[in-house]
């Protein structure tokens, strides 16, 4: 996926999706988010414990098209997540949604973080496609997106670093489909 630098700047993550050739990969961090387009679904889930899993409301109707269409291009995505336990109320909710990314055609696993010690890990949650770039995703304290929440970056260094940390936390982690949140 080679890039100039003006398109590593403007382009869309779906349009760095949509050039994306043979893998994107996900590692998530964090054990609270609180980003604008999740907000009413969370709350439903705190209130009812049902998960929205309709692929056709809040998000997923944006997120679904674009990973099937890299998937059907031979994408392989994987997604992880580093979780502290007992899991948090949106570690619990985002376990309940996770079959829509399955069924987008994600392949999805969970890491307990006291597996996670001796892993040297970016300080951030990042996406790396064709190992080649990465975006890096900043976030408040309270879990919402920072100002100029995304960073991208083609730096060897920084794709060695998120390699390295993706492969050795997919390895450790654990299949979705075995996957049990241990709630407070």
């Amino acid at each position: 996926m080679p890039l100039n630098a003006q398109a590593l700047n403007t382009a869309t993550f779906a349009e760095l999706l949509a050039s994306t050739h043979s893998t994107a990969v996900h590692l998530e961090m964090r054990d609270v988010y609180a980003v604008g387009e999740e907000t009413d679904d969370f709350e439903t889930f705190l209130r009812t414990g049902t998960p929205n899993l309709d692929p056709a409301r809040s998000f997923w109707p944006q997120w679904m098209p674009l990973v099937q269409g890299a998937v059907a291009r031979g994408v392989v995505m994987r997604r992880v997540r580093i979780v502290s336990e007992p899991v948090t109320d949106y570690i619990r909710y985002e376990h309940a949604i996770t079959p829509l990314n399955l069924q987008a055609g994600e392949d999805v696993r969970w890491l307990p973080r006291r597996h996670a010690s001796d892993i040297a890990l970016p300080g951030n949650d990042f996406w790396l496609l064709d190992d080649c770039l990465v975006q890096f995703h900043h976030f408040t304290g309270t879990g919402d997106w920072a100002p100029n929440g995304k960073e991208r970056t083609t730096d060897p260094a920084a794709i060695a670093l998120c390699t390295t940390a993706f492969e050795t936390v997919w390895k450790r982690a654990i299949p979705h489909e075995k996957y049990t949140v241990q709630a407070p």
